[in-house]
């Protein structure tokens, strides 16, 4: 980290660390310095004296970690979030002089039983050329060598995202009805240095997607995950992930969940509205541009290889989504069924990229359920 004089036009060097820097802020006056650090998909807060470098010392809570430290113009008060895969974020006081928290929210559904949720666990497994891909494993309770359970594997938005460790609402609620997932930060993945998010740049459906497909590698060598009952499940960039393993991999899945995932990039590309131009700038640099590059985003669109698909499917989809058409979803769903595949079909008229309301989150975590117990656990 640097910090750059507008007058001299100097940089100066401030503080480095292994892994990525999310943000820096300072209090009121600058007494104090936060800073938080993306350490292994989870968050780190370190609060210094600015002056001195003096770390303060934060409250110790039970497993989680805490995030979103902001400090009180007085600065003798913080305030903060604090949570975890089982738990989710609480709001906090903090007095630095007395070094007491106050608990001001419980978020936490009383009905549910974190004995129930899975264990959260940041994991690494080799890929099919021995690069090292860091993932988020949740195991469900029931799950034991004597009890095999279905396995899927989880694949993040982006391009460029990351799956960190938290409260993941549909992740534990399908570990909590007996289903292992594995949320893999794939190469292109951010959080572990340039170089490794840029290891998909314009090579999307790649390595990126035989990174998925050696998850399922991890999930068996557990010892509580039935080979044979292996799914594969992603939102957005990552519901991409899901045709494109479903339409390019065919055998390596038993069954896809696809979540308002693109399955068109020459549209998708194409239909970018004016008003995101850097947002426009970013992607074409890292998927290509349609106008120079339709050939190869044609290549890797899921779409206009659906006559390889023969694995279930059920597709969410927002009719307000403006980044994945509706139209990409109903002409991926008509393209699976032509095949005589089953593709469920779910449209939200209500919704956009992501499901707000809660009623509907409800009935489209239902419907995932559902058809990943027809289709995974092979119970009606």
């Amino acid at each position: 980290m640097k910090k750059y004089n507008i007058d001299t036009n100097q940089h100066e060097f401030v503080h480095k660390e292994d892994w990525d820097i999310l943000y820096m802020n300072l209090s009121h006056s600058g007494k104090f310095t936060v800073m938080g650090i993306n350490q292994d998909a989870q968050t780190v807060i370190r609060v210094t004296e600015t002056a001195t470098g003096k770390k303060v010392k934060l409250p110790q809570l039970s497993a989680g970690s805490i995030t979103s430290v902001s400090i009180s113009k007085s600065e003798k008060l913080l305030s903060f979030y604090h949570g975890s895969g089982k738990s989710t974020s609480d709001l906090y006081t903090y007095s630095i002089e007395d070094r007491k928290n106050t608990q001001l929210t419980e978020s936490m559904n009383p009905e549910v039983n974190p004995a129930h949720l899975a264990d959260v666990e940041v994991v690494r497994y080799k890929s099919f050329d021995g690069m090292e891909i860091p993932a988020v494993y949740y195991q469900p309770p029931q799950a034991a060598r004597d009890k095999k359970v279905p396995g899927l594997i989880w694949v993040h938005g982006g391009p460029g995202g990351q799956s960190r460790v938290g409260y993941r609402a549909l992740i534990q609620y399908l570990a909590n009805h007996g289903y292992a997932v594995l949320a893999v930060n794939n190469r292109g993945s951010s959080g572990y240095g340039k170089t490794f998010q840029t290891l998909d740049d314009q090579a999307h459906g790649e390595g990126d997607l035989d990174d998925c497909v050696a998850a399922k590698d991890f999930l068996i060598s557990t010892g509580v995950v039935d080979a044979n009952k292996i799914g594969i499940i992603g939102g957005s960039y990552g519901g991409y992930m899901v045709m494109a393993a479903l339409a390019f991999r065919p055998d390596a899945f038993e069954a896809g969940v696809n979540i308002f995932g693109v399955t068109n990039w020459v549209r998708t590309l194409k239909s970018i509205p004016p008003w995101w131009e850097d947002f426009k700038i970013s992607l074409y640099k890292e998927m290509g541009n349609p106008e120079t590059d339709e050939d190869r985003l044609y290549s890797i669109s899921p779409l206009f290889h659906a006559g390889q698909i023969k694995k279930p499917v059920i597709v969410l989809q927002g009719a307000n989504d403006p980044r994945v058409l509706q139209v990409e979803s109903d002409e991926m769903v008509e393209a699976v069924r032509k095949n005589g595949v089953t593709a469920d079909y779910i449209v939200f008229d209500d919704e956009g990229h992501g499901f707000r309301k809660k009623e509907n989150q409800i009935k489209g975590n239902r419907s995932i359920l559902k058809f990943l117990d027809k289709h995974l656990k092979g119970s009606d």
